[in-house]
């Protein structure tokens, strides 16, 4: 959505109509159902005439007989339109805000990494469940509201026209200076709206942060800290939810005062004789109540306003999302029986936001079957160039190829399908050990081959000892095993997927000295005729490599086998003696 339109309505109105265009038949539905409720309101005013001119003013006893059987029907008609109006808009706001959801958490699935590099999850989840949750509220009990009393009012407005168009007039004098009042409070209310979303992700981001770090917090003392962070957040919420109660308190009674101001004068206008003249009884009992009557939607309008603006806004803010570019995925060919020949062509790579290259011009090849590994300090690039090959970030300039393709050519699912990555941060999702290891694997998948990755990544020995063995929920981020336990497991999922390239960023990281022979055996067996990217610290574990690369501030500085570099005397070498203290 572009600036321009920010925060409007009707731009949101259109984009929100795609959502609700499946359900329009119980969206109509319900604007009907509506609209009657609202003109039974009016039509229950107007009987007021025929009972005063024809029953009480002439005596007529029969013309007050039948008023409480259209009295009775008009509620029960009444009823049943604010029925059908109440649950088909719901159900049409819930299953749009259900496709809302769906779109934004499909749309966070094919958003690059980058976007994720600069916001918090927090926020994120916020966009989800905080910002779509307003849109439901708009679209359900404040749009009934409005669209009802819109409809009451117009029946209203009517009805004074039909008895005495010249007192209705003098009414409208001051229809624009209502309009304006709430279009300025209208535009307070989006604005407003917006930073009460902005601070339900501050509260959404500490809360989540403190939850995770809630080991770390005890350990380190930090309760008072994550306290008073969260009190900050907490009461930002609180002073945006302020602003927007003293906006919609200030608008109900000055638009109310506008109304008694009309109908005073309309009092004092009828009061002439000329007009008084004009009228019967019953007429001008109706005119005056229709007035009054007013007086109820239109407060009513004032304070669902304040919710629907709100909902505007959410919804401006969930389409931000949807607006985002998406992770380029032009490639058309497809990777057939690859052999994982995979070439670095003078890459170069600049974070976002970010002023100088991580990597300068780097030039690798990796050939088919074979193990490179990438050493050097802390920030040098290994991780981001082992990030490039999977396409989490697009290049600056140069390129990769796997067999000879440009991997801009491919497209990322076929890309991504060729490689299997263990990284020191391994991701486990709430449910079984067995489920995790065979994440994303279709359903051809069979137990037998997930009790085999298992035993080559050394899980089985501790799966054993579990109650329900591999069919144990490991929790949430898997909490409830080890970071050896979870790093067996992401190997083993790896080792599952059996694809010809693969990257392996300190696999070994979480592990002790014991499990780490027994699992450096299992990841050199996985290594054979597999094209092999190791990041490690530990030289130890890459001794065997066919080549070594060092790097320093995102260049190549060094590169030959264990032997050759020591030899050398080089980086590699005072890495190797700053690890192993040797002379």
């Amino acid at each position: 959505m572009s600036e321009k339109n920010s925060g409007q309505v009707w731009p949101t109105f259109q984009r929100l109509w795609p959502y609700v265009r499946p359900y329009k038949l119980a969206f109509v539905a319900a604007v009907i159902a509506m609209a009657v409720y609202g003109s039974v309101d009016a039509a229950m005013i107007y009987l007021v005439k025929p009972l005063i001119d024809n029953g009480l003013a002439e005596g007529n006893a029969s013309a007050l007989r039948w008023a409480p059987l259209i009295i009775i029907g008009l509620f029960v008609v009444r009823g049943l339109g604010n029925f059908v109006s109440t649950y088909c808009l719901a159900w049409v706001s819930q299953h749009v805000v259900r496709s809302m959801r769906q779109a934004v958490f499909e749309k966070y699935l094919r958003l690059p990494v980058s976007y994720f590099d600069t916001r918090s999850s927090g926020d994120l989840i916020s966009k989800v469940t905080y910002d779509t949750e307003q849109v439901s509220r708009a679209s359900s009990s404040a749009l009934v509201s409005m669209v009802r009393d819109g409809f009451t009012v117009i029946a209203l407005l009517f009805i004074m026209f039909w008895e005495s168009w010249q007192l209705s007039t003098i009414f409208f004098l001051v229809g624009p200076v209502v309009a304006w009042v709430i279009a300025l409070v209208s535009r307070r209310f989006r604005k407003v709206s917006k930073n009460i979303q902005a601070a339900m992700g501050g509260v959404t981001s500490a809360t989540e942060q403190m939850l995770k770090g809630h080991k770390n917090v005890l350990a380190f003392g930090g309760q008072t800290l994550e306290a008073e962070r969260f009190d900050k957040v907490n009461n930002r919420t609180r002073q945006q939810n302020m602003k927007l109660a003293a906006a919609q308190a200030i608008s109900q009674p000055a638009i109310q005062i506008l109304g008694a101001m009309a109908l005073a004068v309309v009092l004092f206008v009828a009061s002439f004789d000329s007009v008084l003249s004009n009228l019967t009884p019953g007429s001008f009992v109706v005119i005056i109540g229709a007035m009054m009557g007013l007086m109820t939607p239109v407060r009513h309008l004032t304070k669902v306003n304040a919710e629907f603006q709100r909902g505007i806004a959410a919804a401006h803010s969930v389409f931000s999302v949807l607006d985002e570019v998406e992770a380029a995925d032009e490639g058309k060919k497809t990777l057939n029986q690859c052999r994982g020949d995979v070439h670095f062509d003078q890459v170069v790579f600049t974070y976002p936001n970010s002023e100088e290259p991580v990597l300068k011009g780097i030039e690798l090849a990796v050939p088919a079957g074979r193990t490179v590994a990438l050493v050097g300090r802390s920030g040098s690039g290994k991780t981001t160039l082992s990030s490039l090959l999977p396409r989490f970030y697009e290049l600056d300039s140069g390129r990769i190829t796997v067999d000879g393709q440009d991997i801009k050519e491919l497209s990322l699912s076929s890309l991504r399908s060729q490689i299997a990555t263990v990284s020191q941060q391994v991701v486990l999702f709430n449910d079984t050990i067995a489920n995790n290891i065979a994440y994303a694997c279709d359903s051809s998948v069979t137990r037998a081959q997930i009790e085999a990755a298992a035993e080559a990544a050394h899980v089985m020995p501790f799966v054993n000892d579990l109650p329900e063995g591999l069919d144990t929920l490991v929790g949430e981020d898997g909490v409830l095993l080890s970071g050896g336990q979870r790093q067996r497991i992401a190997i083993a999922r790896a080792i599952l997927r059996d694809a010809p390239i693969l990257i392996l960023d300190e696999a070994t990281s979480a592990l002790d000295t014991e499990s780490e022979r027994a699992i450096q055996s299992a990841l050199d067996r996985l290594q054979q005729g597999r094209t092999s990217l190791v990041i490690a610290h530990r030289l130890s574990t890459i001794e065997s490599a066919d080549e070594i690369v060092v790097m320093d501030k995102g260049a190549i500085v060094e590169r030959g086998d264990h032997k050759t570099l020591l030899a050398a005397g080089g980086a590699y070498a005072q890495l190797h003696q700053m690890q192993f203290g040797e002379n």
